[in-house]
């Protein structure tokens, strides 16, 4: 590794052992007692100001620029919250005769990326700008690579900005150095979360964990990861869903329980799909999905407005509205308006023929279900732009769905589609355990036939159904793709702190 750095990471490493040698911990353990922000600062500050907070302030953040002008230089600190201009006098940092901190740190050992605290007070400088005039200065953590830091020229061309996707993916802590605004998306992530879960707390149901490592992967059709227990020598899946175990716990008492769930699905990665995703359930006891669908149009009304301040959000070049009421279709009347398809009562060739000719790609093990899925997915999704419900699925694509109470070979389901993606699933949930048994063994012959998605039979939760499932209505939202669409983001990767990736190759 020593053999491949380049010469601003050797230059950096040099700056360390002179920084050493002076007797200078370039990573204290110190608590440093920061007790303003910077943010805090140009927003509250004034010239007339009385306010003796400004007398005497203390932050923390990386050196981004430095202008050195003889005994004095102005320089550029980022914290979390934003950057201001400090203001270093020699004579003020250094009062005694040694003038090594300016002279010798300050101005030739400190770069840019490095980590320090300053202590001193607030003022406008000549040009207008609020400054931190700087009595105390010390070094925090020594950065030892440079940052990419875009630079414009006279013209307002911008060179060496960090915005490879790649690269900025793989060094997430670069790109929110480098680019202050992607803390922007995260923190929407963070009031989406926020927002539903005040929903929910608002109406009295309980967060819940439940376990990541199942022995029968089940609560959605998905590929699951394997692994195993060395303990108690067994294989075990990560969860592919959180369903059958929040089901168990309205069996056990709750009338509402919901959890943010961390979820993991064996499939391939674009722009909408990553292995590992955060999904929300929640399940309401004596409810059903007419219930649950004018629940979602409150709730997500809701988010839109605590995280956009509105109800309408760009994405792309759309403007989707998420205000009451959502468009409301049938799978079957969807495809028929949109694809000029009749499913009803179609067997699996004719089926089959018909995705043919849409050019869906069709395979001996795909089953009624799916290509019917595949069907939709050409014909209807990318028109489904405003939030729309489609509901009344055919029973084949719903395992765990309660029958439809007047549509024979329906069931009580419907997906919620906006931007042409699919954000949402719910059920009347299916608690007659006799036939969910039976719905269990429709999905082992699918996995005889090498459908890799198809669940597995779970005795336990057929066991639990067995002591009465009250009349419930369940929903799963993923949260990746409902930050997608409020913050107008077109690629998962831009709302995943880490998006999945194959591994770097280091020397």
């Amino acid at each position: 590794m020593e053999n491949s750095l380049n010469e601003q990471q050797i230059l950096r490493r040099q700056s360390l052992e002179e920084i050493k040698a002076m007797g200078i911990d370039p990573y204290p353990a110190a608590l440093y007692p920061v007790n303003c922000m910077a943010a805090d600062i140009r927003s509250d500050y004034t010239n007339t100001s009385e306010d003796k907070r400004w007398k005497d302030v203390v932050l923390a953040g990386r050196l981004m620029t430095r202008r050195i002008m003889g005994k004095a230089a102005f320089a550029n600190l980022q914290d979390a919250s934003g950057r201001i201009q400090i203001y270093v006098n020699r004579d003020e940092i250094c009062p005694e005769e040694n003038k090594e901190l300016y002279n010798t740190v300050f101005k030739k050992l400190l770069d840019i990326g490095d980590i320090i605290g300053v202590k001193g007070h607030v003022f406008i400088t000549q040009t207008g700008e609020i400054s931190v005039h700087v009595t105390g200065l010390m070094l925090l953590s020594k950065c030892l690579n440079p940052l990419p830091l875009p630079k414009q020229d006279s013209e307002g061309n911008v060179f060496d900005a960090f915005t490879d996707p790649e690269s900025r993916y793989r060094m997430r802590y670069v790109d929110l150095l480098v680019n202050p605004h992607i803390k922007d998306t995260f923190i929407k992530r963070g009031k989406v979360i926020q927002s539903l879960r005040n929903t929910f707390n608002a109406k009295g149901y309980l967060e819940v964990e439940t376990p990541i490592l199942q022995t029968v992967h089940g609560g959605a059709a998905a590929r699951p990861f394997l692994t195993h227990h060395n303990a108690l020598d067994i294989p075990l899946y990560l969860r592919i869903a959180n369903e059958l175990y929040l089901k168990r716990l309205i069996v056990g008492g709750f009338d509402g329980v919901y959890e943010f769930a961390k979820n993991f699905r064996n499939e391939g990665i674009d722009r909408t799909h990553n292995p590992e995703f955060t999904g929300l359930e929640i399940y309401v006891a004596y409810k059903d999905y007419f219930w649950m669908m004018d629940f979602v149009e409150d709730m997500l009304s809701q988010c839109a407005h605590d995280v956009a301040d509105a109800s309408t959000v760009t994405v792309g070049e759309n403007q989707i509205s998420f205000a009451k009421p959502y468009t409301r279709l049938t799978m079957a009347d969807a495809i028929m308006q949109y694809g000029n398809i009749d499913i009803e009562g179609k067997s699996e060739d004719e089926l089959g023929t018909a995705a043919k000719i849409l050019g869906c790609e069709v395979t001996a093990n795909m089953g009624v279900a799916k290509l019917i899925d595949a069907i939709f997915g050409v014909c209807v999704e990318k028109n489904l732009i405003q939030p729309t419900f489609i509901i009344d699925y055919p029973i084949e694509m719903s395992p765990l769905t309660k029958k439809h109470r007047s549509k024979p070979g329906l069931v009580e389901r419907f997906e919620l589609f906006v931007n042409g993606k699919e954000i949402a699933n719910a059920y009347t949930e299916l608690n007659d355990p006799i036939d969910q048994r039976k719905r269990f063994d429709d999905q082992l012959k699918l996995a005889a036939r090498g459908d890799e998605e198809a669940m597995a039979m779970d005795h336990d939760f057929i066991r639990a159904l067995e002591y009465a499932m009250p009349p419930s209505s369940g929903l799963g939202i993923g949260i990746d793709r409902l930050t997608m669409l409020l913050t107008n983001q077109q690629s998962i990767q831009e709302v995943l702190f880490f998006p999945q990736m194959r591994p770097e190759k280091f020397e």
